[in-house]
């Protein structure tokens, strides 16, 4: 049984945990550093307030160990608030965030007309899936390893970099499971990862 931890600060997570365990895998919330520490196999990171979560991960002393933790190799599937806090570039954004993958990323970006709306399109590997939005991000460009795996009306919504996944699309808010089922796909056969060493996080953001 895969063991995920689901970050647990703010936003849509309990809706994560909800699909993953129907598919047969073990959460558990982190909300501190002693939940970070424990086994694990790989990681989500909600949608939500992205803001909010860099300042909370900062604050409690996770940002860099989680940050350490997905270069070294840890799976990671972010949505929404999740595939900004990966982003190397966010646009007006220069602080740092976990900054792992090689994507360019414009917040709030559909605007107020539609600021929530739901479709439906293809996603490679995936199939053809309900995508649902709601103040959504997308992501302007792909760089380095990073490739798209779904876009809507020319925008990238999806994207891939190794075994880290984002979708600016919320897929934990519909029945469909196979997003969730495509992420635990990239996670390695081995046994959950040692725990991690606690360490003081180098840099903190101006918010």
């Amino acid at each position: 049984m895969k063991r995920i931890a689901v970050m647990a600060l703010q936003g849509a997570f309990i809706e994560h945990e909800r699909r993953l365990q129907a598919l047969g895998a073990e959460t558990f919330e982190v909300r501190q550093l002693a939940d970070w520490n424990q086994p694990k196999d790989g990681l989500v990171l909600p949608g939500g307030e992205s803001t909010t979560q860099l300042k909370l991960l900062t604050d409690l002393g996770l940002l860099e160990p989680v940050r350490r933790d997905i270069l070294a190799g840890l799976p990671v599937f972010g949505t929404c608030a999740g595939l900004i806090l990966l982003a190397k570039e966010v646009e007006g954004e220069p602080y740092p965030r976990l900054s792992t993958m090689d994507i360019r990323v414009r917040r709030n970006a559909y605007g107020r007309q539609l600021g929530s709306f739901a479709t439906e399109h293809e996603m490679e590997g995936v199939g053809r899936i309900p995508m649902t939005f709601i103040r959504a991000p997308y992501i302007e460009s792909v760089s380095g390893e990073a490739r798209v795996l779904a876009e809507v009306d020319g925008h990238i919504v999806a994207a891939q970099q190794g075994n880290q996944l984002v979708t600016a699309f919320h897929p934990e808010l519909n029945d469909d499971p196979a997003v969730h089922r495509y992420f635990l796909s990239l996670l390695p056969p081995s046994n959950p990862s040692t725990p991690s060493t606690p360490s003081t996080p180098s840099f903190s953001p101006s918010l």
